[in-house]
């Protein structure tokens, strides 16, 4: 039986500025492929109102894991997450029917005085929540000859900057792609390069959620899917389930498409894990044919993976408390 086309379309989504931001361009090109009304249904989730440091409640899942119960329960159609919070497990009762083109996958520094990475005084204090961040921040800074203070942070955006505006932190590092969805792109000071600090696996990607069995569901929101950023992500996120690493441990990740003119031909992928004081990094890439196929974007990331873990990855991969 077809939905009624005034019917609205239940969107799940976190209650955060960000979330209810990336949602609400979601929800516009949901409207417009599906002509039906789309609701925004806000739920909370552990990871909003616990106060705990994410690598001690569990990783970025716990911002998930209400959307997914409201999904299976059918209080919501559909869900948009932030792909970097997805478990890199997907359960068999839901399916990623869209993964949209990715925002800026970069990390953004928002420093006082308008001052970059580079220009920040020695033992600069630099807030962040993220293990990945403070492993290659440290390295990036020891590259320049000083020291950096990584203190660990969490909050929303105007929390996070408003320690540099208070005076109490030097700088904080961001997500470049949730600043630009919130139109504060402005207030960064720098991006910065990922060949100093690779992003997390996913960073700047949503993903679109639905039950497996709603078949005329997944066929709309497919139609949002770019091929690209699926590709890049799923060898991305195959790296991070093979090395093992909870999306709490200390991993980069990021594959870029490389074009010969007009044509894009080959995919790089490229991965880092560290100790947290950024005084071991394994570094490395690989590059091949842009997979056509789950299993091979699959297989891309496990092969880099395996190679990193024959570097001594394994090693560095205890470090998952701060």
């Amino acid at each position: 039986m077809n939905p009624r086309l005034d019917q609205p379309l239940r969107l799940g989504t976190r209650r955060s500025k960000l979330a209810m931001s990336q949602s609400g361009h979601v929800a516009e090109a949901v409207r417009a492929v599906t002509g039906r009304p789309v609701e925004l249904v806000e739920i909370t989730t552990y990871g909003d109102v616990s106060r705990e440091n994410l690598a001690q409640i569990g990783g970025t899942g716990v911002f998930v894991t209400a959307l997914r119960d409201a999904l299976v329960r059918g209080e919501v159609d559909f869900a948009v997450h932030s792909l970097k919070d997805l478990p890199t497990t997907q359960p068999d009762e839901l399916v990623i029917a869209a993964m949209p083109q990715r925002e800026d996958a970069r990390d953004a520094l928002v420093a006082r005085d308008g001052l970059t990475f580079e220009q920040l005084p020695d033992g600069a204090r630099i807030g962040t929540g993220s293990p990945r961040r403070m492993a290659q921040l440290h390295a990036y800074a020891k590259t320049l000859g000083k020291v950096i203070e990584t203190v660990a942070i969490r909050g929303n955006v105007d929390t996070r900057i408003g320690f540099v505006r208070a005076g109490e932190l030097d700088a904080v590092v961001l997500a470049a792609a949730g600043l630009n969805r919130i139109g504060r792109a402005d207030e960064a000071t720098e991006l910065l390069s990922v060949d100093n600090v690779l992003p997390a696996p996913g960073q700047g990607a949503l993903a679109v959620e639905c039950l497996a069995s709603n078949a005329d569901l997944i066929a709309a929101l497919g139609e949002l899917d770019d091929p690209y950023t699926r590709a890049a992500v799923t060898a991305e996120r195959a790296l991070l389930a093979a090395l093992e690493a909870g999306c709490s441990a200390p991993v980069g990740a990021l594959a870029d498409l490389l074009a010969d003119g007009q044509t894009v031909n080959e995919m790089r992928l490229r991965g880092v894990v560290g100790t947290l004081d950024g005084s071991t990094l394994v570094q490395l890439s690989t590059t091949g044919p842009v997979p056509q196929s789950y299993d091979e974007a699959m297989a891309l990331g496990r092969e880099l993976a395996d190679e990193m873990l024959a570097k001594g990855a394994a090693g560095l991969m205890g470090e998952r408390s701060l």
